[in-house]
């Protein structure tokens, strides 16, 4: 949870009245269902051309990434939860979102009960990035990209590939399990608007790790699909004011 510690506000005379934020992002929210559809029917045709016709399931890094993501779907729901570790993540995104974005952070605080950090900047970005944002797998990428430089990392891309899965899993099964706790990231910036931004976010995110991960895909081609399909959405809309 980001803690946000705004200025001193300022009162004007013959100030018009405003609209509340939450409102705003409402409406910003069904205006993005029409994008979350065309993705997501992008995304799963993709798919299942790639695992049916070019038979990415049968490639190692499918298998790989998949044996991590059961694995650590068995230790979600088998053995105790690393609430710890999922709290520092989720403090630590929060953190670096507010440098990304030009904040200061002042306390960083966690605990196995929760943890909150204190900044000057806050926005939805920052709020929302814990539930879109898989920090512990960019961790790993990050880090087998640096050993790239000094060591020959090929033999060890198959533990590549499962540590990914696994901490990916690790990151949607941890939203999918917070989300319904009605967290203060997500009701501060309007729960609707908060899910569909996160549902676009993490279908993105899945989007791209599907083109890297088949050979026979390239964002072209994702990018193709996914204007025809926007076409064909226009059309059906079109033919509603026939």
């Amino acid at each position: 949870m980001a803690s946000y510690a705004p200025p001193a506000q300022r009162h004007l005379a013959g100030e018009a009245w405003m609209i509340p934020t939450r409102w705003v992002k409402f409406v910003v929210a069904i205006f993005l269902l029409p994008l979350c559809a065309i993705l997501s029917q992008t995304f799963f045709t993709v798919f299942a051309r790639a695992t049916v016709t070019q038979r990415l399931w049968a490639g190692e890094e499918f298998w790989f990434f998949s044996l991590g993501a059961i694995l650590w779907l068995i230790a979600f729901y088998g053995l105790p939860r690393p609430m710890l570790v999922y709290v520092f993540g989720h403090e630590l995104t929060h953190a670096l979102w507010v440098w990304l974005m030009g904040g200061r952070v002042s306390r960083f605080r966690v605990g196995r009960e929760g943890g909150h950090i204190v900044t000057d900047r806050n926005n939805f970005w920052i709020a929302l990035a814990p539930y879109f944002f898989p920090l512990y797998s960019l961790i790993v990428l990050a880090v087998y990209g640096t050993l790239s430089l000094f060591f020959e990392m090929q033999p060890y891309g198959r533990l590549l590939y499962g540590l990914v899965g696994a901490t990916w899993s690790f990151h949607f099964t941890f939203t999918c399990w917070m989300i319904p706790k009605k967290q203060t990231d997500l009701t501060d910036q309007g729960t609707f608007f908060s899910l569909v931004v996160i549902y676009l976010m993490n279908l993105s995110l899945l989007s791209v790790m599907l083109v890297l991960a088949s050979a026979e895909i390239t964002f072209a081609d994702f990018g193709r699909d996914f204007i025809a399909n926007a076409d064909k959405f226009a059309s059906w809309v079109s033919s509603f004011g026939r």
